[in-house]
């Protein structure tokens, strides 16, 4: 789709400095300094509209042919900030339809839907109208094309949260996740709305979602996203002291193993040396096995993380005996 274009420039061609409407108007050029380096090479077009624009926003002038300006100048630079903010105080001084101005902002995302300041410009917009009723439509229908937009994420928390509307927002999120399991970004929406109802304290909420991501990463399981969500849940009250979690853990590692999975266990036996469990030289003896597959085999990429990990576990677990130096430690994560 074409950029929303004025109607001005479809039908004249005629540059401002040469219309007799402008004539009361001193463009102002654009200052580049004395000896500037690399002088940008602006077409014609551009220079006319923004040396306008110049003068208009330096005279503070509050006109529809101001506002037209805006548009022009827009549809050459819509990543132009201070056009947007000129062009909404022109909205507010001259009361111009606001509806009108939402299907002109809705062009342009269409168009230019990683753009953020014509999001910021809706939500002004939005604000002013006190009406969100065809926003969460519009925002899906915008991550229908891209489900990872983050300016179309960071605009649809915000309506949800300004105007609570939370009710459906679990149930498109879930919908999110069938089409794709791997959306980090529906995972961590998920996060902020179940975080800004329910909470995770309940605990039959926290056990439906151990069970919701279990499920989801029997479906995928070398999906990182499903894993961080499991976790994040989780690490406030400890990842061991849920119960049953270990042992669902290792069950699935007998047909589902992953890198992900593998590294969760690590912080899991972590997670139960800090609280004291019984049997540490063991479990620690597990979480430096498992560091050290990581290391050579499963993850080999990140290698030196994970045996810094298995050598920050020693030094921290290990009995004053066990500090090995390096080359030690490493054969004896190898054999634990």
């Amino acid at each position: 789709m074409s950029s929303p274009v004025h109607s001005e420039w479809c039908v004249l061609v005629v540059l401002r400095r040469d219309r007799k409407e402008w004539a009361d108007v001193e463009p102002v050029p654009q200052d580049d300094g004395p000896n500037p380096i690399v002088k940008i090479a602006y077409s014609d077009k551009f220079t006319d509209v923004y040396d306008y624009f110049r003068a208009v926003l330096k005279r503070d002038e509050r006109s529809e042919r101001a506002f037209a300006l805006t548009a022009d100048a827009i549809e050459l630079n819509a990543a132009n900030y201070t056009v947007w903010h000129y062009r909404r105080v022109l909205l507010q001084s001259l009361k111009l339809d606001l509806i009108e101005e939402m299907k002109y902002i809705t062009a342009i995302i269409e168009d230019q839907p990683k753009n953020y300041q014509v999001w910021h410009h809706r939500r002004m917009v939005v604000e002013w109208l006190k009406d969100p009723s065809k926003e969460l439509e519009f925002i899906a229908d915008i991550l229908s094309q891209d489900a990872k937009n983050y300016h179309a994420w960071q605009h649809r928390q915000w309506v949800i949260q300004e105007y609570k509307l939370w009710d459906d927002e679990l149930e498109y999120v879930e919908q999110l996740l069938e089409e794709d399991v791997r959306n980090n970004s529906a995972w961590n929406q998920r996060h902020f709305v179940i975080s800004h109802t329910t909470g995770y304290s309940d605990v039959a909420v926290l056990e439906r979602e151990v069970r919701y991501s279990l499920q989801l990463i029997r479906k995928a399981p070398h999906n990182e996203s499903a894993w961080n969500y499991l976790k994040g849940i989780l690490q406030d009250r400890g990842l061991s002291t849920f119960p049953g979690l270990l042992e669902q853990v290792l069950e699935l590692q007998k047909t589902h193993s992953s890198p992900y999975l593998i590294a969760f266990l690590v912080d899991l036996y972590e997670d139960m040396m800090e609280n004291a469990c019984k049997d540490q030289e063991e479990i620690l003896n597990k979480a430096l096995e498992l560091c050290e597959l990581l290391a050579k085999e499963k993850d080999s990429i990140r290698r030196e993380y994970w045996r810094y990990i298995g050598r920050s576990l020693k030094a921290k677990f290990g009995s004053s005996e066990a500090s090995a130096g390096p080359t030690e430690e490493r054969e004896t994560c190898g054999n634990a």
